[in-house]
Parts: C-alpha cells; sequence; structure tokens
C-alpha cells in the first residue's frame, strides 16, 4: 500500500509548502505571459524541496522531475549553462542521491540517515567542483551563454549542493542556498527582458525559504540521529 508522504509533515512544513505553492501560482496569475512550464517546475520544485528538507526519498525522485522541466525552460532562454547543469550533472546526481538515500535509510525510517563529512569527503568534492567549474566555463563561453559569470558561478553552487546532497550532508542546503540567491539574479536579469518569467524569481525565493529551512531541520535531524547511534 502506498503511503501519503504528506502526512509525514508537521504543521510547519505543511505551511511552508502550501504557502510556497500559493506564492509561486500567485506570481503566474498576476503576469499577462504566462509560462505554463515554469509554473509546474516551480510547483514540483518547491514540492521536492519540503521533501528533501524532511530527508525522505520521494524529495530526490521530484528533483529528478523539475531537473527535467527547468533544463527545457533554460534552453528556451538560451540559458546554456543552467540546461546543460541540470540535465548533464543535477539530474544524474539526484538519481544516484536517489539511490545512495534508499541504501542508507535511518533505522528502517522513510529518512535518510545523515553523515558526517570527512576530509577526504571535502578533498574529493572542492577538486571536482574546480574541474567542473573551468570546465563549463568553455562550454558555455563556446555556447554564448547568456549572463556567462553568473551562469558559471551557478554550476559552481549547484555542483556542491549535489555532491552535499549526495554525500548526505546537512550543508547541502546552504550550497542550495547560495544557489537560489545566484539564480534570482539570472532570472532578473531574464525577466527585465519577458515578465513571464517572475514566477522564477519568486520560484527561487521560495526555493530560498525551503532550504534555510532544510538545513535548520538537517541539523535537528542530525543531533537526533548521533544521540541514538
Amino acid at each position: 500500500m502506498i503511503k501519503n508522504p504528506f502526512k509525514k509533515l508537521n504543521k510547519f512544513e505543511l505551511g511552508l509548502w502550501i504557502f510556497s505553492l500559493i506564492l509561486v501560482s500567485v506570481s503566474f496569475i498576476v503576469v499577462e505571459q504566462k509560462d505554463v512550464l515554469s509554473l509546474i517546475a516551480s510547483l514540483i520544485g518547491v514540492t521536492a524541496l519540503i521533501f528533501v528538507a524532511k530527508g525522505m526519498v520521494i524529495g530526490q525522485i521530484l528533483t529528478v522531475i523539475f531537473a527535467v522541466f527547468y533544463g527545457i525552460i533554460s534552453f528556451f532562454f538560451a540559458y546554456y549553462g543552467e540546461m546543460i547543469t541540470y540535465l548533464l550533472m543535477s539530474a544524474p546526481i539526484a538519481i544516484l542521491a536517489t539511490i545512495e538515500w534508499i541504501k542508507n535509510p535511518y533505522k528502517k525510517t522513510e529518512t535518510v540517515a545523515i553523515k558526517k563529512l570527512t576530509a577526504k569527503d571535502v578533498m574529493i568534492m572542492v577538486i571536482l567542483c574546480a574541474i567542473v567549474t573551468v570546465a563549463f566555463y568553455f562550454i558555455l563561453k563556446a555556447f554564448n551563454t547568456a549572463n556567462l559569470i553568473f551562469s558559471t558561478i551557478s554550476v559552481t553552487t549547484s555542483f556542491f549542493a549535489c555532491y552535499l546532497t549526495y554525500l548526505r550532508s546537512p550543508y547541502y542546503a546552504l550550497a542550495y542556498a547560495c544557489n537560489d540567491i545566484v539564480l534570482i539574479v539570472l532570472w532578473v536579469l531574464a525577466t527585465i527582458e519577458s515578465i513571464a518569467y517572475l514566477p522564477m524569481i519568486v520560484c527561487f525565493t521560495a526555493f530560498l525559504l525551503n532550504d534555510l529551512y532544510g538545513f535548520f531541520n538537517w541539523s535537528k535531524m542530525q543531533k537526533t540521529q548521533s544521540k541514538n547511534m
């Protein structure tokens, strides 16, 4: 029997999710130029984040779906950095993270077991991130990517966030929060040209709120799990 994942959310989390949905939906309604894909991606995204903040596998599955939608939207606006990042990096790592989370539940619950980062983990992550950043800079430059510097920074913060999610570290949320800020800037620039992209600004503002909560909740979960080991 399939369990209703929303029953696992407490009142605050349910309220944050509903508030995020309303925020995104209203931003879509008020603009004249409506982009349905942006709305769908935003709604999937905020739903994914609240479950990731709970450490639940369904959050990773929704992240894969969001990455595909967001990659398509980015393609239409020539944000090739975002497109390549989400389709070739975020989605695949989210799939790997899904497998990793399924393999490492906390005491047979629906919550993932949180892992403490080692010096080796950090060293490998920094080296890989440097390689990815340099490689993507030249790839994006070759594609004449809009707002190259911000797009490259987005790749860097996205990689950190994805990799930390795979490692099951609470710091994934701080990395995603940094990425949210970069993406808010990118979509502000896009909205200047087309108001239809306003929902994406609101989307990543909602993401920022959810990611900040995610760090708070994962830090609390980590303390609880450490005490019960």
